[in-house]
């Protein structure tokens, strides 16, 4: 008969500490006690919330990619898309990402460096599918398949490229209005 009392009680403080999870989280929300300005870093456990969630969610709907065989020329097409639409934000071997990219929150990625902690079907299905609340559009509604996975693989390859190869892959590294700094 103590069995009834023992779990009526542990089924009630569940429900009483869900409740005030979902108090608090409402406070918040209408409250306005989050500062959203770009300007203010998110905090911690936030960050690392919405990092986690997003890293989780693209490993687990990668696994549904399927690239085509990778070419030089493939991967040509890659650098020259890359140049005309991703070097603003994510620089490239060479060049910063334009100024005012780097007000972003979250920061879009330096992708010389963080490419490595992608595969290319991960950076396939950022690049198609783009990520909520951050910025990365997709660019699966206007563009075909091919063209984003000419993107994904020369992504893949960013970080072992040097600013002469990348120069070299874009005629110049230039770019189609690429507005990014050049390293000297």
């Amino acid at each position: 008969m103590e069995r009834r009392p023992l779990t009526a009680g542990i089924f009630g403080g569940i429900f009483a500490t869900l409740l005030v999870v979902v108090v608090v989280w409402l406070g918040v929300a209408y409250s306005g006690a989050y500062n959203v300005a770009a300007t203010d870093k998110h905090a911690d456990a936030v960050r690392w919330t919405l990092e986690t969630t997003m890293r989780r969610s693209v490993s687990s709907r990668a696994d549904d990619v399927d690239l085509p065989e990778i070419t030089e020329e493939f991967i040509a097409e890659g650098a020259d898309r890359y140049s005309e639409s991703c070097v603003q934000c994510h620089g490239a071997p060479g060049k910063e990402p334009a100024g005012w990219s780097r007000g972003m929150r979250p920061e879009p990625p330096h992708l010389v460096e963080a490419a490595t902690e992608w595969s290319t079907e991960e950076i396939y299905w950022i690049a198609e599918n783009g990520i909520k609340m951050s910025g990365m559009p997709a660019f699966g509604p206007q563009r075909g398949p091919e063209e984003i996975a000419a993107i994904a693989a020369f992504v893949s390859g960013l970080p072992g490229l040097t600013p002469e190869d990348y120069a070299e892959l874009t005629g110049g590294g230039h770019g189609h209005h690429d507005g990014a700094a050049t390293v000297e």
